[in-house]
């Protein structure tokens, strides 16, 4: 390790999630430095550290970056700042994450790496929630994994099990929110357990934007769905993140899943959000995801595949 740069790492929960100590985090750090931070996420899942107020949007995304090439803010969303990588995750535009899901697999790359810097915080509540969803794969029973192996699900924008039966009448924002959200359809068909590319591990793809089982019809799709869901995110298999000011969570996203607590009531809350691109999950039988519907090849830093290619 770097002369000067002393980080240390302590678990803070038994499935996953770490804290990292000692580090002031830079766009310019030492390699050795951004490598240990990326190890440590890999063998984590999920890492925190304290104390990082001295990140702007630009210092924040220049990090990142070390990490791997930037997607853009969203597939739909705007994010309307002038670092174009950074989307606010801000409670009073409707945005408030909270359901469980990996983030953005409604497209054929989903972002390999995810962080979330505080800005604004309530004085109460808004914790975030991560599950490990390749520990959740090794815990099956052996006769769950033989059904989910080849298993495969579509994931769509415009569609999720956690808000789709919910009675809760939409507030101006949220209606705003959805639509925007929603303004490109995107489906793709990803394997259920997809192999890491990093690690070899097998991880599940599942949460929130999962309308069906390829092959399975509607009313056995969605048991089967809350049956592997709850077995995700028992607590067991849970770490719990309550924020402070200058804190930032940095997490594979290919495998992990998160949800942001609403029991904030309607106090503000905003996370700033930068994503590293991802690759196409491929099944444990070597095949790769497929998108059914919309291009997001400009949100994975790609150009645009032509119309008729």
């Amino acid at each position: 390790m770097t002369v000067g740069h002393s980080p240390d790492t302590r678990k803070v929960a038994g499935a996953l999630g770490a804290e990292i100590t000692g580090l002031r985090l830079a766009p310019d750090l030492p390699d050795d430095v951004v490598a240990y931070v990326r190890a440590a996420i890999l063998e984590h899942k999920v890492v925190f550290l304290h104390g990082q107020d001295h990140l702007d949007d630009a210092a924040h995304a220049g990090f990142v970056r070390r990490l791997g090439p930037l997607t853009s803010a969203h597939p739909t969303i705007a994010g309307g700042l002038d670092e174009a990588a950074i989307l606010p995750v801000d409670s009073s535009r409707g945005n408030k994450a909270n359901a469980w899901h990996t983030d953005v697999t409604f497209v054929d790359r989903p972002p390999a790496f995810t962080t979330l810097r505080a800005q604004v915080l309530p004085p109460y509540g808004g914790d975030t929630v991560f599950a490990n969803t390749a520990r959740a794969y090794a815990t099956l029973p052996a006769s769950m994994r033989a059904l989910v192996d080849d298993l495969w699900a579509e994931h769509c924008n415009d569609y999720d099990y956690a808000t789709s039966h919910a009675v809760v009448a939409p507030t101006a924002a949220t209606a705003e929110y959805q639509q925007e959200f929603t303004a490109t359809i995107y489906r793709t068909h990803h394997p259920v357990v997809r192999v890491h590319p990093e690690t070899g591990e097998p991880a599940f793809v599942l949460g929130q934007f999962v309308s069906r089982f390829l092959e399975v019809n509607g009313q056995d799709s969605r048991s089967l769905f809350d049956l592997l869901q709850r077995h995700i995110t028992r607590l067991e298999n849970t770490v719990r993140w309550r924020w402070s000011p200058g804190d930032i969570a940095l997490w594979d996203n290919r495998a992990t899943q998160h949800y942001a607590v609403d029991d904030y009531d309607d106090l503000p809350r905003r996370m700033h959000r930068v994503t590293v691109v991802g690759d196409v999950p491929v099944s444990l039988a070597g095949q790769h995801s497929v998108a059914v519907a919309g291009d997001a090849s400009v949100y994975a830093g790609r150009a645009a595949v032509p119309a008729g290619a």
